[in-house]
């Protein structure tokens, strides 16, 4: 196994399944992983048929509203993100689409660190592959200038929980209540407990 690949099966396999769907992904994705090295887009639009994606999502730490955007080619709302190139760390990955997507540059100290794994076959006029995707919840404050790459999508907009738990779930990525539901924002006794916290505490539990 090659080494860039290795460091995405590490993360694979450091991820605490929220259900038994997402035990079920990554059983997928690890056996995936081990059984071949050409798991990164190497030309559009689907070459191979299944590769990885890093998917970024800004979380306001006051309420745990989520950042999307409205995809042109999925007709979808979902979290920034995109295919991670060959070679590249996931993570990394998920920082240059945050700033490429939306204009947000975060601080090095900023660690990326995936809360949730989905494997999806893609949908609409993205039809034809399989994407492999770490979901990356990321802490940015909501009145942050936000700088939209609009020949992907047509806005950029902050959902609350309310909203996105209302909302038309056809509307959005087709995992994004089970993301909700596994690492959204908590609140214990009143108080509100951040993605970064509680991604720690999955850590410490998973050890």
């Amino acid at each position: 196994m090659r080494s860039s690949v290795a460091a995405v099966h590490e993360l694979v396999t450091g991820l605490l399944p929220g259900d038994q769907l997402e035990a079920e992904h990554r059983s997928a994705a690890r056996r995936w992983l081990e059984s071949t090295d050409d798991v990164y887009r190497r030309a559009k639009p689907a070459e191979p048929p299944q590769h990885l994606v890093s998917y970024v999502v800004p979380v306001d730490p006051t309420d745990g509203a989520l950042l999307l955007v409205d995809h042109l080619k999925a007709g979808l709302w979902l979290p920034p993100g995109g295919h991670v190139d060959p070679d590249e760390h996931p993570a990394a990955t998920a920082r240059r689409e945050l700033h490429e997507e939306l204009g947000v540059a975060v601080g090095p100290a900023t660690t990326f660190r995936p809360a949730f794994l989905t494997v999806t076959p893609t949908v609409r006029a993205m039809a034809g592959h399989t994407d492999v995707s770490l979901w990356f919840p990321v802490i940015v404050d909501p009145d942050v200038p936000l700088v939209p790459n609009h020949g992907e999508f047509r806005e950029a907009r902050w959902w609350s929980l309310e909203q996105l738990r209302s909302a038309d779930p056809t509307r959005f990525d087709p995992h994004l209540r089970r993301f909700l539901d596994k690492v959204a924002m908590r609140v214990i006794r009143g108080q509100v407990v951040s993605l970064r916290m509680i991604s720690s505490a999955r850590s410490e539990m998973s050890r």
